[in-house]
């Protein structure tokens, strides 16, 4: 739990995302094609919306999920929620999970609040191939802990879906990289 907010508090917050609606309509570029199934993830750096930022080098080792989410988009506001506890509680076995705010959202002075009650990390941009994938919101890429893509989808996904994919990457080992 962050910072003081409450459990009823932090789900209020995330419920209410279901009321957020952004004015601005959607802009859905097509994915790019270097984001393939069953190959290396391309290079990415992530800024965070308190301004730090971090590479997928420096995320090696771990199960990473890219989330791109929109507030105007409904599987979206379901999902977010699913996400964050399911972070809450997988984190520690090696999960990072990044929820990627895409265009025609709030501006991100708007959701602070939201991301204030969020356990995960919100992303206010992609520095990589990855900045453009919202051909459909939201859209779920999964990077194994070895770097190789291993999903890559747009749907929302609920807790049965999450622990089928997430749970055997989770208990793969991490091969060493090879000498350069």
């Amino acid at each position: 739990m962050k910072a003081g907010i409450s459990v009823p508090v932090r789900v209020a917050l995330l419920a209410a995302l279901g009321f957020v609606l952004a004015s601005a309509a959607p802009s859905m570029p097509a994915a790019p094609s270097s984001v393939k199934v069953g190959k290396p993830a391309p290079d990415f750096t992530l800024t965070l919306v308190d301004g730090s930022r971090v590479t997928l080098d420096e995320l090696r080792g771990n199960v990473i999920v890219l989330n791109f989410w929109a507030t105007w988009c409904v599987p979206c506001r379901a999902e977010l929620p699913t996400l964050d506890s399911y972070y809450g509680f997988r984190k520690n076995a090696g999960l990072r999970v990044f929820a990627v705010t895409t265009e025609g959202s709030l501006p991100i002075y708007k959701l602070k609040e939201l991301f204030a009650a969020m356990k995960i990390p919100a992303v206010r941009s992609v520095r990589g191939p990855y900045g453009a994938i919202q051909s459909a919101v939201p859209t779920n890429i999964v990077i194994d802990r070895n770097g190789v893509v291993r999903y890559a989808k747009a749907g929302a996904f609920n807790l049965d879906r999450l622990n089928e994919l997430l749970v055997p990457l989770l208990n793969e080992p991490v091969r060493p990289q090879p000498a350069s």
